[in-house]
């Protein structure tokens, strides 16, 4: 069985057991989560829309991060102007433990 979440202005599709990284959330390594907004699920046929109101994702927090850094080089030519500045997101990394359809 599997199901398509929405957090942090992303989708992501889950299964049972999967550990995906999603935008920060307000919950430290150990604590339960629970993810409402459940878009589809799927397994023994698909549901979505309505089907899913009720849906929910439970998921454990593994640990909060921050990912590589990312450069960003900004460049424009014959006039001298370079710009270099680096990124690094803060993630929570999380593992799946039920699909409530």
């Amino acid at each position: 069985m599997y199901a398509v979440i929405a957090t942090g202005g992303k989708q992501y599709k889950v299964s049972e057991g999967d550990i995906i990284r999603v935008e920060k959330l307000g919950a430290e390594a150990g604590e339960k989560v629970t993810f409402d907004q459940v878009l589809a699920v799927g397994g023994e046929g698909f549901k979505s829309g309505e089907d899913v109101k009720s849906a929910t994702v439970e998921a454990e927090v593994i640990r909060n991060g921050r990912e590589r850094k990312l450069i960003v080089y900004k460049y424009k030519p014959k006039s001298g102007y370079h710009k270099k500045i680096g990124h690094r997101q803060y993630f929570t990394a999380v593992r799946i433990s039920k699909i409530n359809a």
